[in-house]
């Protein structure tokens, strides 16, 4: 067999690869969970994207991989409107709990604010001085 190793950049194609690889492999493996689902929630207003949040749902938990507000629209209560809806979206789908990681330079506090706790905490990454902190929200019914 011949094989070639490439490493580049940002590829695309490779992600949803590996994206669908994977969620067969999960799927088949937890069958019982139902599918994985995105889950987003955007503002707009006359200029575009206000704010967005994208995650997932699957099985009893709930995930957050991005959360943004426009800087003009930062500390003005849209941060707490995209989580609420997010979260009760997550909660109808039957999620238990949601889970996200901020740097420090990014948001914890926002989180933990809103009832994250702190469940975990890489030190010193993506650079010394700051830290990969990991939270979890128990969603309740």
């Amino acid at each position: 067999m011949n094989s070639a190793t490439r490493v580049g950049e940002g590829d695309e194609a490779l992600d949803r690869q590996l994206s669908a690889e994977l969620d067969a492999v999960n799927s088949a493996a937890m069958s019982h969970a139902g599918p994985q689902r995105e889950l987003t929630v955007r503002i707009e207003d006359e200029f575009g994207l206000v704010a967005g949040i994208s995650g997932w749902t699957w099985g009893v938990a709930a995930g957050i991989a991005m959360t943004w507000v426009r800087a003009d629209q930062r500390a003005s209560g849209l941060g707490g409107e995209l989580l609420d809806a997010f979260e009760a979206e997550a909660r109808a789908r039957g999620a238990q709990h949601v889970f996200v990681t901020s740097f420090t330079f990014q948001a914890p506090g926002f989180y933990e604010r809103r009832g994250y706790v702190e469940f975990a905490r890489w030190v010193d990454v993506p650079v010394a001085g700051q830290d990969d902190v990991h939270l979890r929200k128990e969603l309740g019914s």
